[in-house]
């Protein structure tokens, strides 16, 4: 089976990759695992300024994720061809908003097992069209886009520069924040259980500064994931030299190139193992399969600060993208690829 990746996609999943794009950036996997025992760890808008839930504006509300600063790294991979590895890469880029990111894509919960759930999605109607500016959260339901503001130089320490240096000062370009020229990134950017911290000076946000502890590399044993109905999935990595730091987020998507009918997110402790349950991956494959389906594993540390608009979260991750192998499917670019007397299909699959 093919491994390419394919940036041909419906309606469907070509929103929920561009959401989840953008939704990456503010620090909600991916892809996103909930953490919490029911899984309800969305970003929610807070009370009005004298309610009860949030007595004093000023101090922002904890649970109203308005922005994150990602640094991620991707393991190094062998080649398709079977050659040498490609180098690991590391990336930085953070964005802050002056207030939630609004989905179009509901994600409800369906079934929960043993640190996973299975979600499907549902696509809210608005009667009256939102416009360009606001999205449609909920039936008859509009909720504005939110704007990124600036939060004046950010002074980043704690990371591996190829130069050498302590840190490093991002000015905001078009309110996005990256690593300036000659700052580049070593693999991994942080050492395991090495202090991050993002400081902030002040602009339209005030100044802030946010920690959070590097992680090591992810290494995940194995190759392409099998499934089939009613058989657990085992997965297995190194465990981190240092426990409590991390965590590990998964989310299993065999149907995003034919507008996906649902996933499996889990949220579980960095232990070295896990395994999806047997029922849930029976109940995702009844949903349907589509081509080039893949599985992604996060570990992840997570650093949090609240100023008067909401949380900015710093993220340290390593993942690791791995196919995924169903009986029966046949994954294609073109009709080349696919057996004798079938053709590819939309959804990427040869039938």
């Amino acid at each position: 089976m093919s491994r390419k990746r394919c940036t041909i996609v419906n309606f469907l999943s070509y929103r929920e990759r561009c959401l989840g794009a953008l939704v990456g950036v503010l620090g909600l996997l991916s892809l996103h695992c909930s953490s919490s025992p029911s899984g309800n760890d969305q970003p929610q808008e807070p009370g009005p300024p004298d309610s009860p839930e949030n007595p004093d504006p000023s101090t922002g509300d904890p649970t109203r994720l308005i922005g994150a600063f990602q640094v991620r790294s991707l393991p190094a991979a062998a080649s398709e061809e079977g050659g040498a590895e490609a180098a690991g890469t590391s990336s930085l880029l953070g964005k802050i908003y002056d207030g939630p990111t609004p989905s179009q894509i509901v994600w409800e919960e369906k079934t929960v097992e043993g640190g996973c759930r299975l979600l499907t999605p549902r696509v809210p109607f608005c009667n009256e069209p939102c416009g360009g500016s606001a999205v449609c959260v909920e039936d008859d339901t509009c909720q504005p886009y939110p704007t990124a503001h600036s939060a004046g130089p950010v002074t980043a320490t704690g990371l591996n520069i190829e130069s050498g240096e302590a840190s490093f000062v991002m000015n905001p370009v078009a309110n996005n924040y990256q690593p300036p020229a000659g700052a580049k990134l070593l693999y991994p950017p942080a050492d395991e259980g090495q202090t991050v911290r993002f400081e902030a000076s002040g602009d339209y946000f005030s100044a802030f500064a946010v920690e959070a502890k590097g992680v090591r590399p992810l290494e995940l044993q194995g190759g392409a994931v099998l499934l089939d109905p009613n058989q657990a999935v085992t997965l297995e990595w190194t465990p981190p030299g240092q426990a409590g730091i991390s965590t590990i987020e998964v989310t299993l998507d065999i149907s995003h190139h034919g507008g996906t009918k649902g996933k499996i997110e889990c949220a579980v402790e960095d232990t070295g193992s896990l395994e999806l349950p047997a029922s849930l991956v029976t109940q995702l494959l009844d949903l349907g399969v589509a081509g080039f389906p893949s599985i992604l594993v996060t570990r992840k540390a997570v650093g949090s600060t609240t100023i008067a608009q909401g949380r900015v979260d710093l993220v340290i991750s390593s993942q690791v993208e791995r196919p995924v192998e169903i009986a029966g499917l046949t994954s294609c670019h073109d009709d080349s690829e696919c057996p004798d007397g079938q053709t590819c299909q939309r959804d990427l699959t040869c039938q």
